[in-house]
């Protein structure tokens, strides 16, 4: 199945990270070295906007990791038109590498500040892995648990989902507020949509190359017309992938992982939870509107 591509250009050259603000130019995509003919094992997306402060320390545990692995990779940073150094830091670490072979490919994509379920999206399409995994930024749900998940899409599942609910999940740390909000939205979740999920938000999903294609390209909420938004925007974009994965027949599975609370949350409790609510709604609505219908 085809999917709309982006104007996007590509190099074998870091952006100088001394640029005013150390921003990259929107649309663009740079890598540490051209990219391989043969397809990467895994690609792993992080979509990051003002993140300077956390980024350095979990990027590099990141690639620690996936450098050990027998696999190739690809990780690709999608910075959502970050205001600080985000992007200087993605730019400084692929320079520092490209004169390290190894089994990991560290790319930039730089976007306009549009949100994060734009900037997933993204980010999920220009992937290239036989399966593709997404993380929030801070990794509260450790690289390592990535084994989790793939071991349920290499048995045959498109969509693996890094749940923290579950006899098998661990939480660590999380304030009680957050936790209500979490299932009380999850609630809402599976009564507005359907969906038998105990966690549809957990930052932590992996999918299957050619799922991951066809359900991004899909999305209405935050698709190529997303608008461009001040400051943080977090947004129901993981009910509308999930839905669209029942509806179009693809097999998911639940996966419980450990999951750390972060400080420095970008989390606004009653701003998000309201535009979430109201994610959930429009994606009932659209659907209803035959919006969701097959498209060939």
């Amino acid at each position: 199945m085809g999917f709309s591509k982006e104007n996007e250009q590509v190099t074998s050259q870091a952006l100088d990270s001394k640029s005013p603000n150390n921003q990259a130019e929107p649309g663009r995509v740079d890598s540490v070295r051209p990219a391989s003919a043969t397809k990467p094992y895994l690609s792993v997306v992080i979509p990051a906007y003002n993140e300077e402060k956390r980024l350095p320390g979990t990027l590099a545990t990141v690639l620690e990791y996936l450098e050990k692995q027998s696999y190739s990779v690809e990780v690709i940073i999608v910075d959502d038109g970050s205001a600080d150094a985000t992007a200087g830091i993605v730019q400084r670490s692929m320079a520092e590498r490209s004169e390290q072979p190894n089994n990991c490919e560290l790319k930039l994509i730089a976007s306009e500040h549009r949100g994060k379920g734009y900037t997933v999206r993204r980010g999920m399409l220009a992937s290239k892995g036989e399966y593709v995994l997404f993380s929030d930024a801070d990794f509260s749900t450790p690289i390592v648990d990535v084994v989790k998940l793939l071991h349920w899409l290499e048995q045959g599942y498109d969509v693996a989902v890094g749940s923290r609910e579950g006899q098998e999940a661990h939480r660590y740390g999380e304030p009680f507020y957050r936790h209500l909000m979490g299932r009380v939205f999850n609630s809402l979740v599976r009564f507005v949509t359907g969906a038998n999920m105990q966690d549809t938000q957990c930052g932590f999903k992996a999918f299957r190359r050619e799922a991951c294609h066809d359900l991004f390209r899909r999305l209405k909420l935050y698709g190529d017309n997303a608008r461009t938004v001040k400051g943080a925007m977090v947004t129901g974009f993981d009910v509308e992938v999930l839905f669209l994965a029942r509806k179009r027949g693809y097999k998911l599975k639940e996966v419980p992982v450990s999951w750390y609370y972060v400080g420095g949350s970008k989390v606004n409790p009653l701003k998000d939870s309201i535009r979430m609510l109201r994610d959930i709604i429009q994606v009932k609505l659209n659907d209803l509107r035959g919006l969701y219908r097959d498209e060939r």
